[in-house]
């Protein structure tokens, strides 16, 4: 499973297209994009409701607890909005630790409505099954759902009803409410798991005399399914944290990892940090990441990413170059650290892959010259390190917190014992420690 966040606008689309329930859904999403690229008096050509209606204006960008920030225009009427995107439509913004741009809002219709009609609902996967979460107060102060939801479990293979909702969930809700409520919740239910969603929030949900209103939304879905619901998601886009741009490169590697039958991953976290990873193996590259944060090096941590699944020599020199390419663009006072290892490769061709890194670290050796890197002897320090070696131990040399010994001692363990003697059953460790002079 690979759980990624999709925009409210892409959750909202989905609700209004596939959500099959008896209960009377109001606002089946009417919305109208706004980017700084936008036109606004053009817009009420395409969206005339704009002219009549009250608004809601607030940005899509994966920002939790919009409300409590003061993102969220309420009531307004276009003049209104216009006058509330001013100072942030195209504005950096301070949410937790994270700086970014406000580049992309929603407005919807205002639905008025009264406090007790606002309800909270989630549902999130689990390795045991999907938990439902509802609570009967939703809203800006709903507060630790965890801890004063009620839950409902739906195990592997199960599937819900009216009824079980109306017992498990909804003992706290008016009598009116509580059949419109379990329709919806059903349907929700079923929306989620036809379409592979592996998160989905709602906060607030409405419920008044008119029907029912889906105001808030945060979802993830499972992108590895994605052959399966094509037809449905369409070419859904998978927005970055608020925060972190999209890069060029990113979307290089998804297309060749969309590609191949292999595994090609690349996010960049800080393309100025100082310590590189590329990584064979999805849970190798857990085990490189945890252990450089676990030595502090999560402030200069520069990318997170993993190469599997027996890719061609190409397909390897093509990720790599990717990489060296982002790694020398800036200098960094202490030097830079790249450390390339894996864990066991059980079918993957090792010779092949490093036949790729080595082509592409050839092919650098003239922008690491450009960039001042200190050359030595093949152009770049090297320490390589067998089965003897834990990946933990490595990250510590990397980032100087142990010291490399000059012959690594071959100790027996489990490790070592398991390990079949036939080349193509070998753990890939090593790091290149790249020194930048200013």
């Amino acid at each position: 499973m690979s759980a990624k966040a999709i925009s409210e606008q892409t959750g909202k689309e989905f609700l209004s297209k596939f959500l099959s329930t008896s209960a009377a859904v109001q606002n089946r999403f009417r919305y109208a994009n706004v980017t700084p690229e936008t036109n606004l008096d053009k817009l009420t050509q395409e969206h005339p409701w704009l002219l009549t209606e009250r608004l809601v204006v607030k940005p899509d960008q994966l920002i939790k607890r919009r409300g409590k920030l003061g993102l969220v225009g309420v009531n307004l009427d276009l003049n209104g909005v216009k006058n509330w995107l001013k100072p942030r439509l195209n504005k950096e913004a301070t949410v937790g630790k994270a700086k970014g741009i406000l580049k992309n809002f929603l407005i919807e219709p205002f639905v008025p409505h009264k406090q007790e009609e606002e309800f909270y609902v989630c549902i999130y996967a689990t390795r045991e099954g999907d938990y439902v979460l509802f609570h009967h107060e939703g809203g800006v102060d709903v507060g630790d759902v965890d801890a004063k939801a009620q839950k409902m479990l739906i195990r592997v293979d199960e599937k819900m009803d009216e009824d079980q909702v109306k017992k498990a969930l909804l003992t706290k809700v008016p009598n009116d409410k509580r059949a419109v409520l379990a329709s919806f919740i059903v349907g929700l239910f079923n929306l989620y798991e036809e379409l592979f969603f592996t998160y989905l929030e709602i906060n607030p949900l409405v419920v008044t005399k008119d029907g029912v209103y889906v105001l808030d939304m945060a979802a993830k879905i499972d992108a590895t399914a994605d052959y399966i619901c094509k037809g449905k998601w369409g070419d859904v886009e998978f927005p970055p944290p608020f925060g972190r741009e999209a890069y060029a490169e990113e979307a290089y590697i998804a297309d060749l990892d969309a590609k191949s039958g292999a595994s090609l991953k690349l996010t960049l976290l800080n393309p100025r940090g100082r310590i590189w990873t590329m990584v064979a193996g999805g849970g190798a590259s857990v085990v490189y990441s945890d252990t450089i944060c676990d030595l502090g090096g999560v402030e200069e941590l520069a990318n997170y990413g993993e190469y599997s699944g027996a890719p061609s020599e190409q397909q390897t020199y093509d990720y790599a170059k990717t990489i060296l390419s982002l790694m020398t663009r800036e200098k960094h006072r202490d030097g830079k650290v790249l450390i390339i290892g894996g864990s066991i490769a059980n079918f993957t061709n090792v010779a092949a892959t490093f036949k790729g890194i080595v082509r592409a670290i050839k092919d650098y050796q003239e922008p690491l010259k450009e960039h001042e890197v200190t050359i030595f002897t093949t152009g770049i320090p090297i320490h390589v390190f067998g089965t003897e070696t834990h990946m933990t131990a490595i990250v510590g040399m990397a980032l100087g917190h142990r010291p490399i010994p000059v012959q690594p001692p071959v100790a027996a363990h489990t490790a070592n014992f398991l390990l079949n003697s036939s080349a193509t059953s070998v753990r890939r460790v090593c790091f290149f420690s790249v020194s930048v002079r200013e």
